[in-house]
């Protein structure tokens, strides 16, 4: 038996804990609680407070549902998301691969295929957006095959999942490449949007005075054997929000502008951006997704 004070009740925690037989839980777990407890120093947590605190992430976990996953957003609009991200692609990231952005929390599974040059608008109606370019390797060579799931809002700015019946896609398909590595898909220009602002993290966003918005993108994810999956986004450099993403998604290098009469496009009459994805070759470190659909969470460490 021993008396704990401030300072000892960490040590005696971690103490307790060094028997993990998994190493890596064993480092996580006590840099959790060393950081959470040296908060919990720094600014005097009161008990109440720390109620709230808890009140709150039970709320957070209360509004998941199969197709809502708050503590996504929650991860998302706090930088944790874009952080882990970040630190994931400078682990030996070759420096020719492209950036990578947030999965988000409106992935699905399983979404229909489509022909190259098909539209990811079935139902949504709006003005209509090209996008196309070529995936290769960080040595230039074209990545045949490769599989490429493309996802967004419609032009009210919303996602299938809020729009229509949760059983029903729209804005989101799977397609191709050609033999050169090649793609071309059409959809509808989206718009900047509020992330989902009525349930606990909403709250909080607003409690903050912050304005919720994200700008304007396209969600890419490219995959092909042998290489590291690809989660990133394209975001149309004119929204208003281009500066301040809600959820820290944003980086210059995915920042593009639609134009007509573009070299090589396949609609050169319709609004088109030309994007070329870069993949890095796979590693033993290449980790998981941070934010995925749902009902199928993939760890990102």
């Amino acid at each position: 038996m021993q008396d704990l004070d401030v300072e000892g009740i960490t040590d005696a925690v971690i103490a307790q804990m060094a028997d993990t037989p998994d190493p890596r839980l064993r480092q996580i777990m006590e840099a959790a609680v060393r950081h959470l407890h040296a908060f919990a120093r720094e600014v005097d947590l009161t008990p109440d407070e720390w109620l709230k605190g808890i009140a709150f992430l039970t709320a957070v976990g209360q509004a998941c549902t199969p197709y809502r996953q708050e503590f996504i957003l929650l991860s998302d609009t706090i930088g944790l998301s874009r952080l882990v991200n970040v630190m994931h692609d400078a682990k030996g990231r070759e420096a020719a691969g492209t950036e990578t952005s947030l999965l988000g929390p409106f992935f699905r599974e399983g979404a229909p295929e489509i022909e190259l040059g098909g539209s990811i608008a079935r139902i949504a109606k709006g003005p209509e957006l090209a996008v196309f370019g070529q995936v290769t390797d960080v040595e230039g060579h074209a990545v045949p095959g490769a599989t490429i799931d493309i996802w967004q809002t419609d032009a009210d700015g919303q996602y299938d999942l809020q729009a229509n019946d949760p059983s029903v896609m729209d804005m989101r398909a799977r397609l191709h490449c050609d033999a050169q590595g090649r793609y071309h898909v059409r959809t509808l220009r989206p718009i900047g949007y509020s992330i989902p602002m009525d349930g606990p993290v909403g709250a909080l966003v607003r409690q903050q005075a912050r304005h919720g918005c994200r700008p304007a993108h396209i969600h890419i994810l490219v995959a092909a054997p042998g290489f590291r999956e690809l989660v990133t986004a394209l975001y149309l450099g004119d929204d208003q929000y281009i500066d301040s993403d809600t959820v820290f998604g944003v980086a210059r290098s995915l920042v593009v502008t639609p134009e007509t009469g573009l070299p090589g496009a396949p609609a050169p009459d319709v609004p088109s951006v030309r994007y070329d994805f870069t993949l890095s070759r796979a590693t033993d470190d290449a980790g998981g997704r941070v934010g995925s659909d749902p009902s199928k969470l993939v760890p990102a460490g």
